[in-house]
């Protein structure tokens, strides 16, 4: 079954990489890991002068050679509506995501371009040319690695079920021929409609229409990243997060086939950020410890 699959996926990433949330959406009226081994050196000034092969053991240094869509940019696609991985404050795309992703182009001598487009448009654009990566809490899947590669993993997600109070689905088992909600082209789409089937699935274009149907009444419930599930449920008085996990899996940047290079340069760069307790402090920044 895909859960066993993902749950297995997840164990072998840092156990101490903090449970988020697939792609969920900003809340209906709000928004708004690893111990780390010493700090990663700095590479000396000549290193940055040596091939590629030499380089490779120097982190971000040993980029080799890439190409981005504009030269000196780094260009992000995300999807700004699943807090608190990416989500507007003002006209500001903010969050998890974000942050990663402006140390990221720092490591690399690039500035970072934030481009908000549907979810489903993501892996396209990658693909095209249109961005340089996929940043949206994106988790990585068999069927998205037919069409983009991903970088290592850098978070952890939980698909988690969200009723209202007084629900009579208490747990995964109670989800046999109900109507469940989820955002389209989510693994949460892909889980739900693989265990339940399609009809008993309804996608909405984000997490927080999603919601607003359960809340209507028009769906049982509503299968989404426990992040987003978080804020949703805070924003949306009379629904509560089943205490259950319904799948767990590994977040990652998605990367043109075609760029070998730069999903090199940015593994180099994502493993000293993990390393020197970056991420880990972005992480918990926004994921408070329970």
């Amino acid at each position: 079954m895909k859960k066993l699959i993902a749950v297995l996926l997840a164990g072998a990433m840092c156990a101490s990489l903090a449970a988020c949330g697939s792609k969920a959406e900003e809340p209906a009226e709000a928004p708004a890991e690893t111990e780390a081994p010493a700090e990663a050196e700095t590479p000396a000034e000549d290193d940055a002068q040596e091939p590629a092969e030499d380089a490779e053991a120097s982190g971000s240094e040993a980029s080799g050679e890439f190409t981005t869509v504009t030269e000196g940019v780094l260009t992000m696609g995300t999807n700004a509506t699943f807090p608190p991985y990416e989500f507007y404050d003002g006209d500001v795309i903010v969050g998890i995501d974000a942050e990663i992703a402006q140390l990221l182009a720092e490591k690399l001598g690039l500035t970072l371009e934030i481009q908000d487009m549907d979810f489903t448009a993501i892996v396209t654009s990658v693909q095209a040319g249109k961005i340089d990566i996929g940043l949206a809490g994106m988790t990585v899947t068999e069927e998205r690695l037919e069409n983009v590669n991903f970088t290592d993993s850098y978070a952890t997600g939980v698909q988690v079920i969200i009723v209202k109070e007084g629900s009579e689905i208490a747990s995964v088992d109670d989800l046999e021929g109900k109507l469940i909600g989820v955002q389209e082209g989510t693994t949460g789409h892909s889980y739900c409609s693989d265990d339940y089937g399609e009809e008993n699935v309804v996608a909405y274009a984000n997490g927080a229409t999603a919601v607003q149907n359960l809340v209507s009444g028009s769906v049982d419930c509503v299968v989404i990243d426990q992040q987003p599930a978080i804020s949703f449920v805070e924003a949306n008085e009379g629904l509560k997060i089943l205490d259950t996990e319904y799948v767990i899996e590994d977040y990652a940047a998605a990367i043109s086939k075609d760029n070998e290079g730069l999903m090199n340069a940015l593994n180099a760069a994502l493993k000293e950020l993990i390393a020197d307790g970056s991420i880990q402090e972005i992480l918990d920044k926004y994921i408070k410890a329970e």
